[in-house]
């Protein structure tokens, strides 16, 4: 029986990872961050798993393609959807509650 590795996360260790993230250097050391183009890149990413799904699917359509990968981008094709979905709600939520404060 092999034993599962523990990793130990310290806090600036989180920090210098979601640092990296923002100034894109994991995304392949594109340029400067800010939430906005952290949202972007999710959205670039979210955008290329719906058509990956697509293409996938069109392919098994055609008769070429494996099933395998047809249902492996189905499923993050729907998983992408789901999260986009919940992103939403919730932002759309945040708004809401922003909105019925009292000033």
């Amino acid at each position: 029986m092999s034993t599962i590795p523990t990793i130990v996360v310290t806090p600036s260790a989180a920090a210098d990872a979601y640092a990296r993230v923002d100034r894109g250097d994991a995304a392949g050391g594109e340029g400067a961050g800010g939430f906005g183009s952290v949202l972007q890149r999710a959205l670039d990413g979210a955008v290329e798993n719906l058509r990956t799904a697509d293409d996938r699917s069109a392919e098994a359509l055609s008769g070429g393609g494996n099933l395998t990968d047809v249902v492996t981008a189905l499923a993050r094709a729907e998983l992408t959807l789901q999260t986009a979905t919940a992103v939403r709600d919730r932002v759309v939520q945040a708004y809401q509650d922003i909105m019925k404060m009292p000033i």
